[in-house]
Protein backbone atom coordinates (compact mmCIF):
# COMPACT_ATOMS: atom_id res chain seq x y z
CA UNK A 1 0.00 0.00 0.00
CA UNK A 2 2.86 2.34 0.82
CA UNK A 3 4.46 1.64 -2.58
CA UNK A 4 1.11 2.27 -4.29
CA UNK A 5 0.71 5.59 -2.47
CA UNK A 6 4.23 6.64 -3.49
CA UNK A 7 3.51 5.70 -7.12
CA UNK A 8 0.27 7.74 -7.12
CA UNK A 9 2.13 10.72 -5.63
CA UNK A 10 4.84 10.53 -8.32
CA UNK A 11 2.26 10.27 -11.11
CA UNK A 12 0.35 13.24 -9.67
CA UNK A 13 3.50 15.35 -9.59
CA UNK A 14 4.30 14.39 -13.18
CA UNK A 15 0.81 15.40 -14.33
CA UNK A 16 1.06 18.71 -12.50
CA UNK A 17 4.49 19.32 -13.97
CA UNK A 18 3.27 18.63 -17.49
CA UNK A 19 0.28 20.92 -16.96
CA UNK A 20 2.58 23.68 -15.79
CA UNK A 21 4.80 23.23 -18.83
CA UNK A 22 1.80 23.36 -21.16
CA UNK A 23 0.58 26.66 -19.68
CA UNK A 24 3.90 28.28 -20.56
CA UNK A 25 4.07 27.11 -24.17
CA UNK A 26 4.38 29.89 -26.77
CA UNK A 27 0.98 30.97 -28.01
CA UNK A 28 -0.77 30.45 -24.70
CA UNK A 29 -2.81 33.39 -23.46
CA UNK A 30 -0.38 34.04 -20.63
CA UNK A 31 2.46 34.49 -23.12
CA UNK A 32 0.66 36.88 -25.45
CA UNK A 33 1.08 40.64 -25.31
CA UNK A 34 -2.27 42.31 -24.69
CA UNK A 35 -3.14 44.99 -27.22
CA UNK A 36 -6.20 47.25 -27.41
CA UNK A 37 -7.66 48.70 -30.62
CA UNK A 38 -10.14 51.58 -30.22
CA UNK A 39 -12.68 51.81 -33.02
CA UNK A 40 -14.08 55.07 -34.38
CA UNK A 41 -17.72 53.97 -34.49
CA UNK A 42 -19.76 50.79 -34.18
CA UNK A 43 -18.13 47.75 -35.84
CA UNK A 44 -18.64 47.68 -39.61
CA UNK A 45 -16.89 46.63 -42.81
CA UNK A 46 -14.24 49.33 -42.46
CA UNK A 47 -12.96 47.20 -39.57
CA UNK A 48 -13.24 43.73 -41.12
CA UNK A 49 -9.49 43.19 -41.47
CA UNK A 50 -9.08 43.56 -37.71
CA UNK A 51 -11.71 40.92 -36.98
CA UNK A 52 -10.27 38.61 -39.63
CA UNK A 53 -6.78 38.87 -38.13
CA UNK A 54 -8.25 38.17 -34.71
CA UNK A 55 -10.44 35.26 -35.83
CA UNK A 56 -7.88 33.49 -38.04
CA UNK A 57 -5.13 33.71 -35.44
CA UNK A 58 -2.90 36.17 -37.29
CA UNK A 59 -2.46 38.27 -34.15
CA UNK A 60 -1.78 35.23 -32.02
CA UNK A 61 0.91 34.11 -34.48
CA UNK A 62 2.61 37.44 -33.81
CA UNK A 63 2.33 36.91 -30.04
CA UNK A 64 -0.53 39.38 -29.59
CA UNK A 65 -3.81 39.13 -27.70
CA UNK A 66 -5.86 41.86 -29.40
CA UNK A 67 -9.03 43.33 -27.91
CA UNK A 68 -11.21 45.46 -30.20
CA UNK A 69 -13.34 47.99 -28.34
CA UNK A 70 -15.76 50.77 -29.23
CA UNK A 71 -14.83 54.30 -28.15
CA UNK A 72 -16.08 55.94 -25.01
CA UNK A 73 -16.19 59.72 -24.86
CA UNK A 74 -13.57 61.52 -26.93
CA UNK A 75 -12.14 60.88 -30.37
CA UNK A 76 -9.68 58.10 -31.07
CA UNK A 77 -6.79 60.54 -31.44
CA UNK A 78 -7.21 61.91 -27.91
CA UNK A 79 -7.63 58.42 -26.44
CA UNK A 80 -4.58 56.97 -28.18
CA UNK A 81 -2.42 60.01 -27.36
CA UNK A 82 -3.47 59.64 -23.71
CA UNK A 83 -2.49 55.98 -23.66
CA UNK A 84 -6.10 54.74 -23.45
CA UNK A 85 -5.41 52.24 -26.21
CA UNK A 86 -2.50 50.98 -28.28
CA UNK A 87 -4.01 51.55 -31.71
CA UNK A 88 -7.05 53.42 -32.96
CA UNK A 89 -9.24 53.91 -36.01
CA UNK A 90 -9.36 57.56 -36.98
CA UNK A 91 -9.54 59.78 -40.08
CA UNK A 92 -7.09 62.05 -41.84
CA UNK A 93 -9.34 64.95 -40.83
CA UNK A 94 -9.05 64.08 -37.13
CA UNK A 95 -5.32 63.40 -37.28
CA UNK A 96 -4.69 66.72 -39.05
CA UNK A 97 -6.61 68.65 -36.39
CA UNK A 98 -4.90 66.69 -33.61
CA UNK A 99 -1.41 67.39 -34.90
CA UNK A 100 -2.21 71.08 -35.38
CA UNK A 101 -3.00 71.07 -31.64
CA UNK A 102 0.25 69.25 -30.82
CA UNK A 103 -1.51 65.98 -30.03
CA UNK A 104 1.19 63.43 -30.99
CA UNK A 105 -0.63 60.78 -33.03
CA UNK A 106 0.56 59.26 -36.30
CA UNK A 107 -1.32 57.42 -39.04
CA UNK A 108 0.32 54.05 -39.73
CA UNK A 109 -2.02 52.71 -42.45
CA UNK A 110 -4.87 53.83 -44.68
CA UNK A 111 -7.77 51.41 -44.28
CA UNK A 112 -9.30 52.56 -47.58
CA UNK A 113 -7.11 54.01 -50.30
CA UNK A 114 -9.48 56.68 -51.64
CA UNK A 115 -12.21 58.79 -50.07
CA UNK A 116 -15.51 57.03 -50.82
CA UNK A 117 -17.65 59.64 -49.03
CA UNK A 118 -19.81 62.37 -50.46
CA UNK A 119 -23.10 64.26 -50.30
CA UNK A 120 -26.21 62.16 -50.81
CA UNK A 121 -29.81 63.17 -51.41
CA UNK A 122 -33.00 61.51 -52.63
CA UNK A 123 -33.37 61.75 -56.41
CA UNK A 124 -36.65 63.61 -55.84
CA UNK A 125 -34.67 66.57 -54.36
CA UNK A 126 -32.96 67.08 -57.75
CA UNK A 127 -29.57 67.88 -56.17
CA UNK A 128 -27.11 66.94 -58.89
CA UNK A 129 -24.26 69.40 -58.28
CA UNK A 130 -23.01 71.71 -55.50
CA UNK A 131 -24.90 74.56 -57.18
CA UNK A 132 -28.10 72.77 -56.23
CA UNK A 133 -27.25 73.07 -52.52
CA UNK A 134 -28.57 76.64 -52.64
CA UNK A 135 -31.92 76.88 -50.87
CA UNK A 136 -31.57 73.38 -49.42
CA UNK A 137 -31.12 72.04 -45.87
CA UNK A 138 -27.99 70.07 -45.04
CA UNK A 139 -28.03 67.64 -42.13
CA UNK A 140 -24.67 67.20 -40.42
CA UNK A 141 -23.04 66.39 -37.12
CA UNK A 142 -21.85 69.88 -36.23
CA UNK A 143 -18.25 69.82 -37.45
CA UNK A 144 -16.71 73.01 -38.88
CA UNK A 145 -14.99 70.81 -41.46
CA UNK A 146 -18.36 69.93 -42.95
CA UNK A 147 -19.25 73.55 -43.63
CA UNK A 148 -15.78 74.22 -45.05
CA UNK A 149 -16.09 71.37 -47.51
CA UNK A 150 -19.56 72.40 -48.62
CA UNK A 151 -18.39 75.99 -49.02
CA UNK A 152 -15.26 74.98 -50.96
CA UNK A 153 -17.02 72.85 -53.54
CA UNK A 154 -19.86 75.38 -53.91
CA UNK A 155 -17.49 78.32 -54.43
CA UNK A 156 -15.61 76.25 -57.01
CA UNK A 157 -18.82 76.21 -59.06
CA UNK A 158 -19.81 79.81 -58.37
CA UNK A 159 -22.57 78.94 -55.90
CA UNK A 160 -23.52 80.90 -52.77
CA UNK A 161 -22.82 78.99 -49.55
CA UNK A 162 -24.85 81.49 -47.49
CA UNK A 163 -28.01 80.12 -49.10
CA UNK A 164 -27.56 76.69 -47.47
CA UNK A 165 -29.44 75.95 -44.26
CA UNK A 166 -27.28 73.89 -41.87
CA UNK A 167 -29.04 71.58 -39.41
CA UNK A 168 -27.24 69.48 -36.80
CA UNK A 169 -28.83 66.01 -36.86
CA UNK A 170 -26.07 64.30 -34.87
CA UNK A 171 -26.16 60.52 -35.29
CA UNK A 172 -29.77 60.39 -36.50
CA UNK A 173 -30.66 57.71 -39.02
CA UNK A 174 -29.90 58.83 -42.57
CA UNK A 175 -33.06 57.42 -44.12
CA UNK A 176 -35.34 58.92 -41.50
CA UNK A 177 -33.61 62.30 -41.76
CA UNK A 178 -33.86 62.65 -45.53
CA UNK A 179 -37.55 61.80 -45.42
CA UNK A 180 -38.38 64.24 -42.66
CA UNK A 181 -35.79 66.89 -41.79
CA UNK A 182 -33.12 67.51 -44.45
CA UNK A 183 -32.47 67.54 -48.18
CA UNK A 184 -28.94 66.16 -48.27
CA UNK A 185 -26.22 64.90 -45.97
CA UNK A 186 -22.74 63.39 -45.95
CA UNK A 187 -22.45 59.59 -46.17
CA UNK A 188 -19.90 56.86 -46.84
CA UNK A 189 -21.00 54.95 -49.90
CA UNK A 190 -19.47 51.68 -48.69
CA UNK A 191 -22.06 51.48 -45.90
CA UNK A 192 -24.99 53.89 -46.22
CA UNK A 193 -24.87 54.02 -50.01
CA UNK A 194 -24.92 50.23 -50.21
CA UNK A 195 -27.80 50.16 -47.73
CA UNK A 196 -29.73 52.61 -49.94
CA UNK A 197 -29.26 50.26 -52.89
CA UNK A 198 -30.56 47.33 -50.85
CA UNK A 199 -33.58 49.39 -49.76
CA UNK A 200 -34.22 50.51 -53.35
CA UNK A 201 -33.84 54.14 -52.29
CA UNK A 202 -32.59 56.10 -55.31
CA UNK A 203 -29.93 58.67 -54.40
CA UNK A 204 -28.01 61.38 -56.15
CA UNK A 205 -24.43 61.15 -54.89
CA UNK A 206 -21.77 63.85 -55.21
CA UNK A 207 -18.47 62.20 -54.44
CA UNK A 208 -16.08 64.58 -52.65
CA UNK A 209 -12.96 63.43 -54.44
CA UNK A 210 -14.54 64.27 -57.79
CA UNK A 211 -15.20 67.88 -56.80
CA UNK A 212 -12.00 69.06 -55.16
CA UNK A 213 -8.51 67.49 -55.46
CA UNK A 214 -7.69 68.03 -51.77
CA UNK A 215 -10.72 66.02 -50.69
CA UNK A 216 -9.44 62.63 -51.80
CA UNK A 217 -8.01 62.08 -48.33
CA UNK A 218 -7.55 58.90 -46.30
CA UNK A 219 -10.58 57.92 -44.31
CA UNK A 220 -10.37 55.90 -42.16
CA UNK A 221 -6.79 55.35 -41.00
CA UNK A 222 -5.11 53.30 -38.27
CA UNK A 223 -3.20 55.40 -35.75
CA UNK A 224 -0.66 55.03 -32.95
CA UNK A 225 0.98 57.52 -30.64
CA UNK A 226 4.45 58.92 -31.20
CA UNK A 227 5.38 57.52 -27.79
CA UNK A 228 4.33 53.99 -28.80
CA UNK A 229 6.28 54.24 -32.04
CA UNK A 230 9.39 55.34 -30.17
CA UNK A 231 9.11 52.92 -27.25
CA UNK A 232 7.93 49.75 -28.96
CA UNK A 233 8.33 49.72 -32.75
CA UNK A 234 8.50 45.92 -32.69
CA UNK A 235 4.96 45.77 -31.32
CA UNK A 236 3.71 48.00 -34.13
CA UNK A 237 5.50 45.87 -36.74
CA UNK A 238 3.83 42.72 -35.39
CA UNK A 239 0.42 44.35 -35.21
CA UNK A 240 0.64 45.74 -38.73
CA UNK A 241 1.97 42.48 -40.17
CA UNK A 242 -1.10 40.64 -38.85
CA UNK A 243 -3.54 43.45 -39.68
CA UNK A 244 -2.24 43.66 -43.25
CA UNK A 245 -2.86 39.93 -43.62
CA UNK A 246 -6.39 40.46 -42.31
CA UNK A 247 -7.22 43.12 -44.88
CA UNK A 248 -5.54 41.17 -47.68
CA UNK A 249 -7.75 38.22 -46.78
CA UNK A 250 -10.83 40.50 -46.90
CA UNK A 251 -9.75 41.75 -50.34
CA UNK A 252 -9.35 38.23 -51.70
CA UNK A 253 -12.22 36.56 -49.81
CA UNK A 254 -15.01 39.12 -49.23
CA UNK A 255 -17.74 36.54 -48.60
CA UNK A 256 -15.71 34.66 -46.01
CA UNK A 257 -14.54 37.92 -44.43
CA UNK A 258 -18.14 39.09 -44.13
CA UNK A 259 -19.02 35.89 -42.27
CA UNK A 260 -16.14 36.46 -39.85
CA UNK A 261 -17.37 40.00 -39.11
CA UNK A 262 -20.93 38.72 -38.61
CA UNK A 263 -19.67 36.03 -36.27
CA UNK A 264 -18.00 38.71 -34.14
CA UNK A 265 -20.89 41.19 -34.38
CA UNK A 266 -24.05 39.12 -35.00
CA UNK A 267 -26.40 42.08 -34.55
CA UNK A 268 -25.29 43.58 -37.88
CA UNK A 269 -27.54 43.16 -40.93
CA UNK A 270 -26.25 40.17 -42.92
CA UNK A 271 -27.33 41.38 -46.35
CA UNK A 272 -25.76 44.80 -45.79
CA UNK A 273 -22.48 43.37 -44.46
CA UNK A 274 -22.10 40.97 -47.38
CA UNK A 275 -22.88 43.63 -50.01
CA UNK A 276 -20.66 46.23 -48.31
CA UNK A 277 -17.80 43.73 -48.06
CA UNK A 278 -18.00 42.99 -51.78
CA UNK A 279 -17.81 46.72 -52.53
CA UNK A 280 -14.90 47.44 -50.18
CA UNK A 281 -12.88 44.48 -51.45
CA UNK A 282 -12.07 46.67 -54.45
CA UNK A 283 -11.56 49.85 -52.40
CA UNK A 284 -9.27 48.82 -49.52
CA UNK A 285 -6.13 48.80 -51.67
CA UNK A 286 -7.48 50.10 -54.99
CA UNK A 287 -4.56 51.40 -57.09
CA UNK A 288 -1.95 51.47 -54.30
CA UNK A 289 1.07 49.15 -54.55
CA UNK A 290 0.04 47.55 -51.23
CA UNK A 291 -2.76 47.81 -48.72
CA UNK A 292 -2.36 50.70 -46.27
CA UNK A 293 0.22 52.76 -48.17
CA UNK A 294 -0.12 56.56 -48.00
CA UNK A 295 1.36 59.51 -49.90
CA UNK A 296 2.80 62.71 -48.47
CA UNK A 297 1.13 64.67 -51.27
CA UNK A 298 -2.33 63.60 -50.05
CA UNK A 299 -1.53 64.64 -46.47
CA UNK A 300 -0.11 67.97 -47.62
CA UNK A 301 -3.02 68.83 -49.92
CA UNK A 302 -5.61 68.24 -47.21
CA UNK A 303 -3.62 70.05 -44.49
CA UNK A 304 -3.23 73.05 -46.80
CA UNK A 305 -6.97 72.93 -47.52
CA UNK A 306 -7.82 72.95 -43.80
CA UNK A 307 -5.34 75.69 -43.03
CA UNK A 308 -6.52 77.77 -45.99
CA UNK A 309 -10.11 77.53 -44.74
CA UNK A 310 -9.05 78.41 -41.18
CA UNK A 311 -10.04 75.02 -39.79
CA UNK A 312 -6.66 74.67 -38.07
CA UNK A 313 -4.75 77.51 -36.43
CA UNK A 314 -1.35 76.26 -37.59
CA UNK A 315 -0.43 74.07 -40.51
CA UNK A 316 1.21 70.68 -39.93
CA UNK A 317 4.26 68.90 -41.23
CA UNK A 318 2.65 66.17 -43.36
CA UNK A 319 5.78 64.01 -43.18
CA UNK A 320 5.29 63.66 -39.42
CA UNK A 321 1.57 62.94 -39.60
CA UNK A 322 1.92 59.52 -41.19
CA UNK A 323 4.38 56.72 -41.84
CA UNK A 324 4.51 53.66 -44.09
CA UNK A 325 7.46 52.15 -42.24
CA UNK A 326 5.42 49.51 -40.41
CA UNK A 327 3.66 48.13 -43.48
CA UNK A 328 4.99 44.75 -44.68
CA UNK A 329 7.09 44.88 -47.81
CA UNK A 330 5.40 44.09 -51.12
CA UNK A 331 5.53 40.41 -52.04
Amino acid sequence: MRNLAVLILILSLLVLGLSGCQSQEPGSTSDLTKVTVVLDWFPNTNHTGLYVAQNLGYYEEEGLDVEIIQPSEGGASQLIAAGQGDFGISYQEEVTVARSQNIPVVAIAAVIQHNTSGFASPVSKNIKSPRDFEGKTYGGWGSPAEEAMIKAIMEQEGADFSKVNILNIGSSDFFTSIERDVDFTWIYWGWTGIEAELRNVDLNFIKLRDKHPALDFYTPVIIASEAKIKENPQLIEKFMRATSRGYQYAIENPQEAAEILLQAVPELDRELVVASQEYLAGEYQADAPRWGEMKASVWKAYADFMFGHQLIEQNIDPEKAFTNQFLPEEE
